[in-house]
């Protein structure tokens, strides 16, 4: 007969924490910060870097831009997505096209988005080869 007094007493104790933890939880979703550019591996073995984004303001849009580098002695070609995000973590729809520059060799070249959604905050680079 003592059981349901203990189970509820160990409920009674529980249950300010499970509420505690509610109360913790982060607004929206964390987007990170060091996941700013997504490479395939092939574009790191054909020798291309990319610098994170930088984002800046212009006339109301937010624009992204990253520089790509080719350290090898061919031109590379990279097909590339800017995905935004918005205030709470969420992707801001609709997605860009897929867009494609070649790098030649020894060089750089800037790639770049603008965005004009009002809740624009955040945008990740997606680098994948042909």
């Amino acid at each position: 007969m003592r059981y349901p007094h203990i189970i509820g007493c160990l409920m009674a104790l529980a249950l300010p924490a499970v509420m505690l933890l509610g109360c913790s939880s982060p607004q929206g979703i964390a987007v990170n910060e060091r996941q700013a550019v997504v490479m395939e591996a092939t574009l790191l073995n054909a020798g291309i870097l990319a610098d994170n984004p930088s984002l800046i303001t212009v006339s109301g849009r937010m624009q992204a831009t990253s520089v790509l580098s080719n350290t090898q002695n061919m031109p590379v070609t990279v097909h590339y997505r800017f995905y935004w995000y918005g205030k709470q973590g969420l992707e801001i729809l609709p997605v860009e096209q897929p867009r494609s520059v070649t790098v030649a060799a020894h060089s750089d070249i800037q790639v770049h988005s603008e965005n004009d959604h009002p809740e624009a905050q955040r945008v990740r680079l997606y680098l994948y080869p042909e």
